[in-house]
């Protein structure tokens, strides 16, 4: 899909030096997927302590 964008430039040649990826679009892709894998991350910590698993550590280091 083609898109149009209005990004500063200094933030993408500082992307594109740090990442060493060569083109906008690739650098583009990647940030797009490690902001959803971090909203998704975030979802999951939601259920931190809340989701009891019945796993008992000490039978699972006597095996």
């Amino acid at each position: 899909m083609r898109t149009t964008l209005d990004l500063p430039e200094n933030l993408l040649q500082e992307a594109m030096v740090l990442t060493k990826i060569k083109t906008k679009t690739q650098v583009i892709k990647t940030a797009l997927e490690n902001l959803i894998q971090k909203e998704k991350i975030k979802g999951i910590k939601r259920y931190y302590g809340k989701v009891d698993l019945g796993i008992d550590l000490d039978t699972l280091r006597d095996r």
